[in-house]
């Protein structure tokens, strides 16, 4: 062997380790290094009480993920005024299990959710190098309990259903339009039923006629596409919530997600960001999720996240 292909060879083994390393890292560190951000949003009435709010999204829950569990129960101890979800609570046929165990501590907490697609079909093997030529593809395969979930969340916790409908609600003195779609990601958002929603919505509640005070327009989503961001900002949404993206889920330390399933731009997959749609505008939160699918249960340079958020007054 020559000088020159033992030293190619040691840089393919230095490669080799280093990528298995970080394959390493990333399932078995990583994945479970669950994290708190923290956001600070000025978009209240002046004189409104600060509230905040936890968001939560793509636990991808199977029931042997204690814990994940014991994490998502541990929250409990930042007292959120509301709880937002944006949907795959499911990632495994028995996943209600865990999400029981999970969210049983915010029972009584005002809340909303949407579901995505994995919280009616479980989880299957994809090739990861997929999601680099677009959106990733769907193949029905087990149907998960949707039904019970739902049940769950509003019979359970309280928590009112977004999915395709408007709904309005209080929290803490501030007025709050809530308005959700289906998963944009399999179609099944419906922006003309939405729009009728908000429409009824708005004849029907008390404080829509003949009231100056200000009301808080909260947009919620799954996948954040952008047809449905801007249907959104356009109704008057402050604020949209989604998750999805997973952040990108493996990604290059200090660069943008290496993708996001869905179109939106990649320097805004996850995180704090502001979207525009013609001269108007909303706040944009994506959460990074708590989960991985069952068959890609790696993370890098992206951990499982929780978002609390706490909303005050524009003059603060």
């Amino acid at each position: 062997m020559t000088r020159s292909s033992r030293g190619a060879g040691a840089v393919l083994a230095g490669v080799a380790a280093v990528g298995l390393g970080a394959l390493a890292w990333g399932a078995l560190v990583e994945r479970n290094r669950f994290t708190v951000r923290h956001e600070l949003l000025p978009v209240l009435a002046p004189g409104a009480r600060p509230l905040t709010i936890l968001h939560l999204s793509d636990l991808h829950m199977a029931p042997w993920q204690e814990e994940k569990q014991a994490f998502i129960r541990s929250l409990v101890r930042y007292e959120p005024d509301l709880i937002i979800d944006t949907g795959d609570n499911l990632g495994h046929l028995d996943g209600l299990i865990g999400v029981k165990e999970a969210l049983e501590p915010f029972a009584g907490t005002a809340g909303v959710f949407v579901h995505g697609s994995n919280d009616y079909h479980g989880p299957m093997f994809k090739n990861p190098l997929a999601y680099f030529r677009g959106p990733s593809g769907h193949r029905e395969v087990e149907q998960l309990d949707t039904a019970a979930l739902e049940l769950f969340f509003e019979d359970e916790l309280g928590w009112l259903d977004l999915n395709n409908t408007a709904r309005a609600m209080e929290v803490r003195g501030t007025r709050i339009e809530f308005y959700g779609t289906g998963d944009a990601h399999r179609g099944w958002d419906q922006l003309a039923v939405l729009a009728r929603a908000i429409d009824d919505m708005r004849e029907n509640v008390e404080w829509s006629a003949g009231t100056d005070e200000q009301v808080l327009g909260i947009g919620v989503t799954h996948a954040p596409y952008q047809r449905v961001l801007n249907s959104f900002v356009n109704q008057g949404a402050d604020v949209i919530f989604a998750g999805h993206t997973h952040g990108g889920q493996v990604r290059i330390p200090g660069l943008p997600a290496l993708v996001t399933n869905c179109d939106i731009p990649r320097d805004q997959a996850q995180g704090l960001s502001v979207w525009r749609t013609a001269r108007s505008s909303a706040l944009l939160e994506v959460s990074a999720g708590l989960g991985t699918s069952i068959y890609a249960p790696v993370r890098f340079s992206c951990p499982p996240e929780a978002v609390v958020l706490t909303l005050v007054a524009a003059e603060s």
